[in-house]
């Protein structure tokens, strides 16, 4: 199927399931799943992998299931950890925006100075508003 496909699969249980998956970085059955996740039941499990297989995210092996492919389009993972791609923007924008304030501070303040603080804060709000939304959302 194709990635918007997958997109539009990747919502609520089968999100969560697929993020277990990920981090688990191996085969699992489905009770395991189900008693990790604390699920219900083993049927809504398997349905919720069964749309994963559907798509290519998950393959099926003796019984067990694992990651086919990793679909990450707005994180990225490091190690066991799934961090949305915008944190590290808004950590170099921190940066920048106190690089400004301490360093570059001019002993006569213009409104050069003003506009590229203003900018930089701006940036800032941007970047850490787009974080919080993706990691929210849950979204990959």
């Amino acid at each position: 199927m194709a990635d918007k496909e997958s997109d539009d699969i990747l919502k609520g249980t089968t999100l969560d399931i697929y993020l277990f998956m990920l981090r688990a970085r191996k085969p699992l059955g489905i009770r395991e799943i189900q008693r990790a996740l604390n699920i219900s039941s083993p049927s809504v499990v398997q349905h919720h992998l069964s749309k994963l297989e559907r798509t290519g995210l998950v393959k099926r092996e003796m019984g067990n299931y694992l990651i086919n492919k990793v679909l990450l389009e707005n994180c990225l993972k490091i190690s066991r950890f799934i961090v949305p791609r915008y944190l590290f923007y808004s950590i170099f924008a921190l940066a920048v925006l106190l690089i400004e304030l301490t360093f570059l501070r001019p002993n006569v303040l213009h409104q050069a100075y003003f506009f590229s603080v203003i900018a930089t804060i701006i940036f800032l709000l941007i970047f850490c508003y787009e974080t919080v939304r993706v990691w929210r959302k849950g979204s990959l």
